[in-house]
C-alpha cells in the first residue's frame, strides 16, 4: 500500500482549502492548513510575478515548519489578468481595491475600469502558480484558465472574481459552475493536479 501524502497549505483561505480538498478526494493525499500558520512570521507577497510569490511563500513557511513533522508545505499565488488593463489586477488581485476590500468591492472596481469596453478588451485569464518546498528543495507548477469579464456578476458559487469571470466553453461564469465543473477546468484545479501527480509519482525527487 502506498504511503498517503500529506500536503499542508500555507494559507488561511478557506475557499482555496475547500477546492484543494475536493481535488484530492479519492487520492492517497490529504490536504490541511499548515499548523500554526498564523503564528509564523508573515511573508511579504510583493514580488512582481505569481511564481516568485508562490516560491517565496513555500520556502519561507517550510523553513518555519517543524521538520520532524510529516507533510509537504505548499503555497500558491493566483489572480486575474486582464491584458487591456496592463495585466491588472494581476499579482495585486487580492488588494486591487485596497487591503481590506471585499470581493464585491474588487469586482466593482474591475467592472468600472472596463466600463464601455467590448470584445478583446474584456478578455482575461486566471493564473495559478503552486510551489511545494522543504528547506531549499522546491517544485513549481502553473496553469491558467482563459475567459472574458462579464458585464455584471452572475452566480453564487466560488469566491473572489468568479462571478465576473465568464468561461465561453461552458457559457457560464465560474460562480455559476458547480464545484466539480469548476475544478475540472479552473487554473487552480489544473495546476494542483500537476502537483498531485508529482508527489505521488514513484520516481519523484524528494521534497524536504
Amino acid at each position: 500500500m502506498p504511503t498517503p501524502v500529506k500536503l499542508l497549505l500555507a494559507s488561511t483561505n478557506a475557499g482555496k482549502l475547500r477546492e484543494y480538498r475536493a481535488l484530492a478526494s479519492g487520492r492517497d493525499i490529504s490536504v490541511d492548513l499548515l499548523p500554526q500558520f498564523q503564528d509564523m512570521p508573515g511573508f511579504p507577497e510583493d514580488a512582481p510575478t505569481f511564481a516568485e510569490n508562490a516560491a517565496g511563500k513555500a520556502l519561507h513557511y517550510s523553513k518555519h515548519f517543524r521538520r520532524d513533522s510529516d507533510g509537504i508545505v505548499f503555497a500558491d499565488d493566483s489572480g486575474l489578468v486582464v491584458p487591456s488593463l496592463g495585466g491588472a489586477p494581476g499579482v495585486h488581485s487580492a488588494r486591487y481595491a485596497g487591503p481590506n476590500a471585499t470581493d464585491s468591492e474588487r469586482m466593482a472596481k474591475l467592472l468600472t475600469e472596463l466600463r464601455g469596453k467590448t470584445g478583446d478588451a474584456r478578455k482575461a485569464h486566471f493564473v495559478c502558480v503552486i510551489a511545494a518546498a522543504g528547506g531549499r528543495t522546491i517544485a513549481i507548477f502553473s496553469d491558467l484558465a482563459e475567459g472574458t469579464i462579464a458585464e455584471e456578476p452572475r452566480g453564487r458559487n466560488g469566491f473572489g472574481y468568479d462571478p465576473v469571470f465568464y468561461f465561453p466553453e461552458r457559457a457560464k461564469t465560474f460562480a455559476e459552475l458547480n464545484e466539480a465543473e469548476k475544478n475540472e477546468i479552473s487554473h487552480r484545479g489544473k495546476a494542483f493536479r500537476k502537483l498531485m501527480e508529482y508527489v505521488t509519482s514513484p520516481g519523484r525527487s524528494h521534497i524536504g
